[in-house]
């Protein structure tokens, strides 16, 4: 792939996230992601080859940007596994413009996949794709929990911290970054306790 054409794909994989931040699922069209990337709804269509397989990239783009952040949480030497945990479930909390965005665009894949398969089916892979990862971590906590606990466990943490997450990014007053915080800090040490009684 040459410089331009490298260059052109990144434009047009910005022009697909920017727009959908922006307007939401439902007004990005391809003329929409044409307009922003300021070239021709045919290299959109020639790229992707449909307006849903548009979306998909986007909500695989969300997917990237979370893993790739929850992969830069450094677990400190001295860490606990449990420390360990609340960083990673923390590092999708909208406690920054970027993540309220990302948060805005989950928000609007829900909604669009309740109506949409191809959506819902990428919606849900990726969502137990982070399930997986949190059950990991969870099995970390004890060398004696089940995989059935773990998992239990895992779902009890993913669902706080998702509504945590969609509330705050709806209501920023009544959930700032300090509430959010405490709200998952209190979930994840509730179930380490459990864990370990």
């Amino acid at each position: 792939m040459t410089a331009d054409a490298a260059d052109a794909r990144h434009r047009v994989s910005r022009a697909v996230w920017d727009t959908v931040a922006e307007l939401g699922i439902e007004a990005t069209t391809v003329r929409a992601v044409a307009a922003r990337a300021d070239c021709t709804t045919g290299l959109i269509m020639h790229r992707f080859g449909s307006r849903s397989a548009m979306l998909v990239h986007a909500r695989e783009t969300l997917f990237e940007r979370t893993a790739a952040r929850a992969d830069g949480v450094d677990a400190a030497r001295d860490a606990t596994p449990a420390q360990h945990l609340l960083a990673v479930v923390s590092s999708v909390l909208p406690l920054d413009e970027e993540r309220t965005v990302e948060t805005r665009i989950f928000i609007g894949f829900a909604a669009a996949s309740i109506a949409d398969a191809e959506l819902r089916a990428v919606h849900v892979r990726n969502t137990r794709q982070w399930l997986t990862r949190i059950t990991g971590l969870v099995a970390d906590l004890h060398p004696h929990i089940t995989v059935t606990d773990a998992g239990d466990h895992a779902r009890e943490i993913v669902t706080a911290v998702e509504g945590v997450a969609v509330l705050a990014a709806l209501d920023s007053t009544m959930y700032p970054p300090a509430t959010q915080e405490q709200l998952v800090r209190r979930t994840v040490a509730d179930v380490v306790d459990r864990i370990s009684a």
